[in-house]
This record gives structure tokens, sequence and C-alpha cells, in this order.
């Protein structure tokens, strides 16, 4: 049985609680910070190289600004009555125990500056509802605890009001950035997807190269030509996945999945050089702006390709980014076909066959793995999938138990509407952030552990890049393996049997007649 070291001592008689609320620790995360935007990386994205010396006006501006803009964001500001129920909902908390890491309370590091400047209580009786002056303490503390949100939402599905507190984060990093204090991981990844098209900064001939290598694994593996077409006119389908998917395990082995169901289909399709990131991190810092700058890239490619649909591969921040945004950003896209939808998840396009009878599958090429399925913040609280409600939750474990004997949940307090994050969200998948990403897997690791020792769970399947390479770095540290983590297509892949291609019986029976040739040569030379 998998043991997990994890943060409080377990017994047999009584497992960890995966939402166990821990001890108060005030302050226990203050010195987290993420590393700084350099001066090009924010210039490059439009912002300040530098904290501007009227940067407490223009903060104020910039709020005073966007709460005119948003209704939703000046009703989360103004609505909130201190009521608790969101207080021991974010894993950051339950993680850290520090209690500006309760939604409410980092809620109210913003909040109490918009009341201040923004309402005639604050102007007039700041002390009297909680209202406090703009300081540089005070812009310490958005930049330190703005960056200890992973924008999951889960508190806001427990909020009485629908309070989102990913809107406040996005709003306050905003904010930041408008005065000069940028983050560099999330600022220099939007810079390179808008000069180059993807999070690595990967050139075409670097990217045609490595689809090019991954053909040739495709073909030895499978003894079929299954190929990975780039900047194909007149495809029918471009497909846009995270950057990712073209190097790092596991996400290299859902691309091979994605191909091996578009080659069975016979579909014409193609990824774009132009546009081959799925990501958005305009997302992560709230930036609109440079959200539609990405996202015109995608259309660009679109119309320049010719396509009729776009599929959106495993991640889950782009699949928000694409379902809640993308038409709203770029639209309206009434070149496409409109028959599919605008646009389509990739497991949405795979559950549609399986579906339709229309791929075959051997299940016990994945007995070796005892699974269950980490509902992806994004796509499980910011999306959906599929005609019917709920979609988003069960498309994919349908595929999952298409290809699988053994599939598990975890326990129902953390999984769907309620699933744990990661705890590497939110533009925080950064190294200087570890402690902060390690605190806030914690929870998701005691469920995990839960269903490892009642059902033997060996694997952990996800359906967003950032939770895969985030599982990858922790698993290790909790006494899993780290190809624990995968890719539901890295499970496609490893079941569809495709036609034409060369089997295990048959590697069996050639390696039986070279066995034979041999006795016979043996035979002969005697």
């Amino acid at each position: 049985m998998v043991e997990l070291a994890i943060r409080n001592a377990r017994t047999a008689e009584a497992p960890a609680d995966p939402l166990e609320v821990p001890a108060l620790t005030p302050g226990a995360m203050a010195d987290s910070k993420p590393y700084p935007a350099s001066a090009e990386h924010q210039e490059k994205i439009g912002f300040p190289g530098e904290l501007v010396e009227d940067w407490k006006e223009r903060a104020i501006d910039k709020l005073g600004d966007l709460v005119g803009k948003s209704r939703g964001l000046r009703v989360y500001l103004d609505s909130c009555v201190k009521c608790g129920a969101c207080t021991d909902k974010c894993h950051y908390f339950l993680g850290s125990g520090d209690p500006k890491n309760m939604p409410v309370a980092r809620q109210d590091l913003l909040r109490s500056v918009y009341r201040r400047y923004f309402t005639f209580s604050g102007k007039y009786f700041p002390k009297l509802v909680g209202a406090t002056d703009l300081t540089e303490e005070v812009l310490d503390d958005w930049y330190s605890y703005f960056h200890q949100c992973s924008q999951c939402r889960r508190c806001s599905v427990y909020c009485p009001y629908g309070i989102d507190t990913a809107e406040i984060s996005m709003a306050a990093r905003e904010i930041l950035d408008t005065v000069g204090r940028g983050q560099k991981y999330c600022n220099e990844i939007i810079g390179k997807v808008q000069t180059i098209g993807n999070n690595l900064g990967l050139q075409e001939k670097a990217l045609r190269a490595t689809l090019e290598d991954l053909e040739e694994d495709l073909e030895d593996e499978t003894g079929l030509e299954i190929k990975l077409p780039l900047n194909v006119k007149g495809a029918d389908i471009l497909l846009v996945t995270p950057s990712a998917d073209f190097f790092a395990e596991p996400h290299v082995d859902g691309l091979l999945g994605y191909a091996k169901v578009f080659h069975q289909m016979g579909e014409s399709w193609t990824i774009s050089s132009y546009a081959s990131e799925a990501a958005n991190f305009g997302m992560f810092i709230g930036s609109y702006e440079n959200m539609r700058e990405l996202a015109l890239r995608i259309r660009k490619a679109a119309e320049e390709l010719g396509v009729k649909r776009i599929i959106f591969g495993e991640c889950g921040h782009a699949w928000r980014a694409a379902y809640a945004f993308l038409n709203t950003l770029a639209g309206p896209f009434d070149f496409l076909d409109q028959h599919y939808p605008i646009p389509q998840h990739i497991c949405e396009y795979t559950y549609d066959l399986i579906e339709k009878d229309a791929l075959t599958f051997d299940k016990s090429k994945n007995d070796h793995i005892r699974l269950t399925y980490h509902d992806s913040c994004n796509v499980a609280r910011g999306s959906r999938m599929g005609d019917t409600p709920g979609g988003q939750f069960e498309i994919p474990r349908a595929i999952l138990r298409a290809v699988c004997n053994h599939y598990f949940d975890m326990p129902a307090d953390t999984i769907k509407e309620a699933t744990l994050c990661c705890g590497g969200g939110g533009g925080l998948l950064t190294d200087e952030l570890m402690d902060i990403r390690r605190k806030g897997a914690q929870p998701r690791m005691r469920a995990l552990q839960q269903v490892a020792d009642e059902h033997g769970v060996t694997h952990l399947a996800a359906i967003c890049a950032i939770c895969k390479t985030q599982f990858a770095k922790l698993l290790p540290e909790h006494g899993f393996e780290m190809d624990s983590i995968v890719s539901i297509h890295q499970l496609v892949s490893n079941a569809i049997v495709l036609d034409g291609q060369i089997s295990d019986d048959d590697d069996d029976d050639e390696d039986d007649e070279d066995d034979e040739d041999d006795e016979d040569d043996e035979d002969g030379d005697a």
C-alpha cells in the first residue's frame, strides 16, 4: 500500500481529514512572494517597468476604473457580511494556517481600500467600517497574498452571496501591474506568447522538429504513419493545446492520444506555430487587454489556415479562457462551421465518438493502473462541457471508465464542484513559490491518500497542464512515483485499438518466426 508523508500524522484508526482546519498561524506566509517582473517583461505587455512615483494615485484610479467597468466586482466588494462560510474553504489556508489566506481576509485586503476611497462611510468614518488607507505596507500585502490565490473559486461555491474571490485577486494583480509591481512568471510568459506563439518561446523550426520526432515514435509503436501536422492550410480542425504537450511527461502522451483519435477517425487537422499555445496567462493577471491579444492570435491562425473547427487540448485555465471569454474577446467566429461547438474541448470530441461506438478500446492495456481523477478547478468551476449541466464532471469520467477497468472517485466533498486545487494554479507554478504550492496541495494529497488506502489507487488523472506539472513535482514527496500523474488522453492512447496497428501478438509472432529462422540456420550450420 502506498504511504504518504503528509503534514499531519496519520493512524490506521483516524485517517487524516482532507478538510481538517489548522491552528491559526498569523503571518506564516507573509514572506511568500513571487519574483518581480523586470522592466523588459513589464513594458512588453504595456505596464510600467518599475514602481511609479505616483503609485498611490494610479492604484486608486485603477481601482475606480475597474469597479466602474465591472458591476460584478463592485457587488463583490460591497456585499460581504463576514458570515464565515468561506473561511475554511481555501486550500492555502488549510495548508498554511495563515488567516490572511482565508478568502474573506484576502478579499478584505482590497475591500478595505475600496471602502476608504469609494464609499461614503469609508471616507468619513473609516474605523467604523474597516476602511484602510493605501500604504506601501498594504501594497506589499497585496503582492504577497494575492499571489497566494490560485483563483480556483472553491470559496465562491460556498459563499451565500456568490462572491468570486478570483475576480478580486485578478483586479488586485492588475492594479499591481499598473503601478509597476508585476510578477515575473506570468508577465514573461505573456510576452513570449504575444511575440512567438507559445509559453516556451518555441520557434516554428523547433516545433516542427519536435512533432516529426513524435511521429517517428508513433510509427515505432503502432507501425502506422500517424501525423502531427503543422500549419496545414485547409485542414478541418485547428488543435490548440498547452505547449507542455510538445515536450514534458505526461503531457506529451496526451498529445499522442489526440493524434491517435484523429488518425482513427481520418480527420484533417493541424497545429499552428503562430498560435500553438492554448494557455492565456492574461487571465491570471486580470488584464483583459492581454487576454484579448492572446485570443486574437488563435482567431488569426484559424482564419489564415481556413479551418472549420477549433478544438482545445487538456488545459484547465486555457479551457476556461476559451469557453468563457474567447468569443467575447476575439469573436464572432462566424467563419467556422456552426454545426460544432465553438470552441470544443478534446474530451467533448472523444466522448462524442465513444457515445457513437466509433472507437474501440482494449481496457486491459491500463490494468496496471488503479485510477482516480482530479477535477481541475477552471474546468470544474469556470466552464462546462457538452450539452448537459455537469458535463465537465461526467464527460472526463466517462472517458476514463471507457478505457480503464479500475476507477475510483476520491471523497465526495473533495471532487466535482467542491474539488480541491492542485495548489499550483492561478500563476503560482514557479519555483520561488514552492512553499505555498506544497502547503496548498496538502488537502488534495490527503484526499488522494484516502482513496489509496481504501482502493489501492496508484495513479491520478488530470485534465490540466498546470495540475499535471504540479503533481509531477509533489507526488514523489508524498510516496507516489512521478509518473503516477497521467493525462486523460494518455490512457486513451494506451487503450485505443487502431485499424492496421501492429499488436503485441504480431510482435510475438515475428519474434517466434525469427527464433525459428535462427534454429534453422543453426541446423544448417551443423
